[in-house]
């Protein structure tokens, strides 16, 4: 069975030291596809490191990737058909802040298949 996205809130909250606002060198989208996948799409602008995080509501990390000082863009599908509905967060942080979007995973409810038998 595969997972719904019921709602990923797209709206991105990015954490900073209140006293010292400043714009992050990087920038980051996500979106659910067709398949029932999260593609995330990384754009950097400096050459600082950058991580990826999957979290589960129990703060344990289920998927990490590092992007390097070198690599400008970062592209990837995640494939979440396997974890368990809930609450899940995505996180794309440097040392000057970070980007957060809440998703939930939820899966269709099963409709029971009424049959019917005829005999003639």
């Amino acid at each position: 069975m595969s997972k719904v996205a019921a709602s990923i809130l797209l709206s991105t909250s990015a954490i900073f030291n209140p006293t010292t606002p400043k714009a992050l060198s990087f920038d980051a989208s996500a979106y659910v596809t067709i398949n029932h996948e999260i593609r995330l799409a990384v754009q950097k602008s400096t050459n600082v490191p950058v991580v990826v995080l999957l979290r589960n509501k129990s703060n344990e990390v289920l998927y990490q990737h590092s992007i390097g000082t070198k690599e400008g863009k970062y592209a990837v599908k995640l494939n979440v058909d396997q974890l368990a509905d809930g609450d899940y967060e995505l996180e794309v942080k440097s040392s000057e802040g970070s980007i957060v979007k809440q998703l939930n995973l939820s899966s269709a409810p099963v409709q029971k298949v009424n049959r019917t038998i005829a005999m003639q």
